[in-house]
């Protein structure tokens, strides 16, 4: 794993690690979907967006295996990217709105705006999947024949993603270990691990690559009490929160405070949404089901990635 640097603290304040599997919300659904091919604080929405292996949201500006976000970039490119994907609970958006802020669904910059699920309280290493679970015993061929099956739509989904990371590769934004266009997903995801192994990391950037790893060779090993087959829904691997900052405040004057929160005991309450790697590649549209996938005990909180 990468060299490990300095330490910041305080750290996010999150249950997650304390709440009971029991009382987390595994089933939510996609509200909305957006994305952006420049630099802008918010995104449109979109009727679709495609999920690529490894990279992020095809065609948008922050996809890579390393980092995209400006800040980030001028910092240390070299750092692997765990921001591919920025999720944001829309009942959050609800909570906003009631304090007197309108903010709109790709309005804080997030890829996908979800209700029903406790996005905060997830644990690093929670695998998001997209669409109903696979029929089983049905083979793909027949899936096929009905569009609306999820095998079908996931078979689909990953002809796309395997076009846009030759795109991408075509392009140079793929990183030199994830070349070509990858059959195997997992690999591709690997290639954010394999950067990160090159680069000094923080704490918790750290913490979220090694619970990253560990979650790939779950997955592409079939993981305990798992088929061998892959599940073929588009999935990401939740690493971490993000780091709200004061173009929040640009955006509405006074909003920073609603989603950056110093608790009485010091520690920051990070409530702009979370981030994640692309597992599986596919597409993802609103009011899609979204299937939540806990790592295996003990759980890390999510920190700021």
């Amino acid at each position: 794993m990468g060299r490990l640097g300095r330490m910041d603290l305080p750290q996010q304040k999150t249950t997650s690690a304390d709440l009971p599997a029991s009382r987390l919300s595994l089933r939510g659904t996609v509200a909305s979907v957006s994305c952006n091919d420049a630099y802008s604080f918010t995104k449109p929405t979109r009727d679709e967006i495609t999920l690529v292996a490894g990279l992020g949201v095809a065609g948008d500006v922050h996809a890579g295996v390393t980092v995209r976000h400006r800040s980030r970039v001028a910092a240390d490119p070299d750092q692997p990217n765990l921001r591919q994907v920025h999720l944001i609970r829309g009942e959050l958006h609800d909570e906003l709105r009631e304090a007197g802020y309108e903010v709109p669904a790709g309005g804080l910059g997030e890829n996908v705006t979800t209700t029903g699920i406790d996005l905060l309280a997830l644990p690093v290493g929670t695998v998001l999947r997209f669409g109903p679970p696979p029929v089983r015993g049905v083979a793909p061929a027949a899936a096929a024949t009905d569009p609306g099956q999820p095998t079908a739509v996931a078979e689909r989904g990953e002809t796309a993603a395997a076009g846009e990371r030759g795109k991408m590769a075509a392009a140079g934004e793929q990183g030199e270990t994830a070349g070509a266009a990858e059959p195997d997903e997992t690999a591709a995801a690997a290639a954010v691990v394999a950067a990160a192994e090159r680069v000094t990391l923080d704490a918790p950037t750290a913490e979220a690559v090694a619970v990253l790893a560990a979650r790939l060779a779950a997955d592409r090993s079939g993981g305990a009490g798992r088929e061998a087959t892959p599940d073929p829904r588009p999935a990401i691997i939740v690493t971490g929160l993000r780091n709200p900052c004061q173009q929040i405040n640009n955006y509405r004057p006074g909003l920073l405070k609603r989603v950056l929160v110093r608790e009485p005991d010091g520690t920051l309450n990070r409530r702009a949404g979370i981030m994640a790697v692309v597992l599986r590649g596919g597409p993802v549209r609103p009011g899609t089901e979204i299937h939540v996938e806990l790592p295996p005990p003990p759980h890390r909180p999510l920190d700021r990635v």
